[in-house]
C-alpha cells in the first residue's frame, strides 16, 4: 500500500488516447518527508507520519520545530499519520507521487465543504409539500413525533442542521495520469473538500 498527502487544485477534463473524455481532479501530491515511524513494540500500532505544506519557522511552535529537526525535515504545516503504512520507509526519507502508478485504485479522505445550517430538503433530499391551494407546508419537514408512545421525538431522525464540514472518504477513484516533475496526481472523479484543501490519498485495497 502507498499513502501521501496532497492539495486539491481543482477539476478539469482529459482526452485520452482512445478519444474518451475523463472528468478528473488534479492533486498536488507531496513531496512528503517521513517525520516519524510508529512500531507495534514501542507504540502499540504501526504507522508512518508524513509532513506536507511548506511553512515558515515563525509559524510553528518550538516542539514542532524540534520534532521536525530530529527527523531532518523542513518546516511543514501539516503532519498526518497513516495506519498500517511505512513498510520500507525510514525517518528522513521522502514520499513522492512516484509511489503510485497509473491505473491504481485509491481512496481519498478530506473535509467536505461546509454549507452551514440547512433544511431537510437540501440536507436530506426530502420532497417539498404542495405549493398551491393555500398550503403552508412548502419546505417544512412535516410531523416528526409519534402517538401516545413514546410521546416524544425519537433520537436520530433526519432533521435540519449543519450540513457539510465533515470528514469524507471517497473510494474507488482511479489514477489517470502522474506528472512526477510537477508532483501532480490526476484521478478520475471528484474529491472531497474545496480547492486548496488538504486531502489524504491511500491505495484502495
Amino acid at each position: 500500500m502507498s499513502a501521501i498527502l496532497a492539495k486539491k487544485l481543482g477539476m478539469t477534463q482529459l482526452f485520452l488516447e482512445d478519444g474518451t473524455v475523463e472528468r478528473v481532479t488534479v492533486l498536488e501530491a507531496g513531496p512528503c518527508p517521513v517525520t516519524a515511524l510508529r512500531t507495534q513494540e514501542r507504540d502499540g500500532y504501526t504507522a508512518v507520519q508524513l509532513g506536507f505544506g511548506a511553512a515558515k519557522e515563525k509559524h510553528l511552535t518550538k516542539p514542532e520545530l524540534g520534532h521536525l529537526k530530529k527527523a531532518d525535515a523542513p518546516p511543514v504545516r501539516h503532519l498526518v499519520e497513516f495506519r498500517d503504512e511505512g513498510e520500507g520507509l525510514e525517518v528522513g526519507a521522502t514520499v513522492t507521487v512516484e509511489a503510485f502508478e497509473v491505473g491504481d485504485k485509491v481512496k481519498i479522505a478530506g473535509t467536505s465543504k461546509g454549507k452551514g445550517f440547512q433544511g431537510t430538503i437540501k440536507r436530506h433530499n426530502f420532497s417539498s409539500g404542495p405549493k398551491s391551494h393555500g398550503s403552508h407546508n412548502v419546505r417544512a419537514p412535516g410531523s416528526i413525533g409519534a402517538s401516545a408512545w413514546p410521546a416524544r421525538v425519537m433520537k436520530g431522525i433526519r432533521g435540519p442542521g449543519q450540513m457539510g464540514n465533515k470528514r469524507i472518504t471517497q473510494k474507488g477513484l482511479e489514477v489517470v495520469r502522474i506528472d512526477a516533475d510537477q508532483n501532480l496526481l490526476i484521478v478520475r472523479g471528484s474529491v472531497p473538500g474545496p480547492r486548496n484543501g488538504v486531502v489524504e490519498v491511500r491505495t484502495d485495497g
